[in-house]
């Protein structure tokens, strides 16, 4: 099985911190985002996974491509990198992975994070990950029928057809047809208001044509489009997530209370300090006579006299401050 991953966006609302580091790289609960897609779908998919591409801008730099493929590699795959250099709609973007769109192939768009209990079934045609949500109108939603399959494919519904919501993962047991089709809307322009080559429109086209999908429904849709979103996201993997090291046995930890959940990375120091619940340090970060709770300090940072919450702290910042609500990117320093 092959994994296509489109993620050539910069996320520009969860910036400063997207200024220096691309989304899918920013860490959460110990980890890049993408690195825990990949490893959820791994486990949902429960078989091996042969590759990974991954579709990025070709200003994302040598060292972003080679932490891609590590990821890859972690996971017993291949890490192939491609690139989408004009932002031409979901359709376009898969498509720009075309050589990967062969046998069974899961596309997950880089900022979909998911707890799942299901397994999937491989030999489904196609099958949707959504999730029920309350507000239907402001996703992309599926209508089905009796026997659970999918009759309709609908963008933001005016009025209510269905709540449950595509959350951007798809599995395809015949690549070879998806690439087909994403081709033949870019063949014949057929393109949305907006100039772009949509994938539901491809969806509806194959369904139309006889294919049959069907959904499988996740138990959490995690988002992290800004701030206060990778915030929840990180507390609720840190809740979740099992059989992981969550303090680095390189991390020394002197005259402090460490209250879990939380993660501390290799070579962190924590000096005359109280940290958690909800916290996650990375490697090399520095924390001294401090108070942080439910916060994301990436790596290389170092706090002093500090009593913060709710915050996101970039690689390599220093602060030193009493604001309780901070969002800092890297290489800032600030002395409050």
């Amino acid at each position: 099985m092959k994994i296509i991953i489109p993620m050539a966006g910069r996320g520009t609302r969860l910036r400063p911190h997207t200024l220096t580091v691309p989304k899918p790289l920013i860490q959460v609960a110990g980890k890049p985002m993408v690195h825990r897609i990949v490893e959820d779908i791994v486990k949902v998919c429960n078989t091996k996974i042969d590759e990974i591409a991954y579709v990025i801008g070709a200003d994302f730099g040598v060292e972003v491509e080679k932490q891609l493929v590590e990821i890859a590699e972690k996971l017993g795959a291949k890490g192939i990198i491609k690139y989408q250099n004009e932002k031409l709609g979901t359709a376009h973007a898969i498509l720009c992975a075309k050589e990967s769109l062969k046998g069974n192939v899961v596309v997950a768009f880089a900022d979909t994070l998911f707890k799942a209990d299901f397994k999937l079934n491989p030999n489904n045609e196609g099958i949707i990950w959504v999730q029920n949500v309350e507000n239907p109108e402001a996703f992309g939603v599926v209508k089905r029928n009796e026997q659970g399959e999918i009759i309709a494919f609908i963008e933001k519904p005016k009025v209510f057809v269905s709540n449950a919501a595509m959350i951007g993962i798809y599995y395809f047991k015949d690549g070879d047809y998806l690439r087909s089709e994403l081709q033949y809307l870019l063949d014949n322009e057929i393109k949305d208001k907006g100039g772009e080559y949509q994938l539901t429109v491809a969806l509806e086209n194959m369904r139309a044509k006889g294919m049959k999908f069907t959904t499988d429904t996740v138990t959490e849709w995690l988002d992290c489009g800004n701030k206060e979103a990778t915030i929840y996201t990180n507390q609720r993997y840190l809740s979740f997530i099992q059989n992981e090291k969550l303090v680095a046995d390189s991390a020394i930890i002197n005259n402090s209370v460490i209250i879990p959940p939380v993660f501390i990375g290799e070579n962190v120091k924590i000096t005359n300090a109280v940290v958690g619940p909800f916290v996650s340090l990375g490697n090399n970060s520095n924390v001294e006579n401090s108070v942080i709770s439910n916060t994301i300090i990436q790596e290389n940072s170092f706090i002093k006299q500090a009593n913060i919450k709710d915050s996101m702290i970039g690689n390599y910042a220093n602060y030193e401050g009493n604001s309780q609500n901070l969002n800092i990117g890297d290489y800032s320093q600030i002395q409050a």
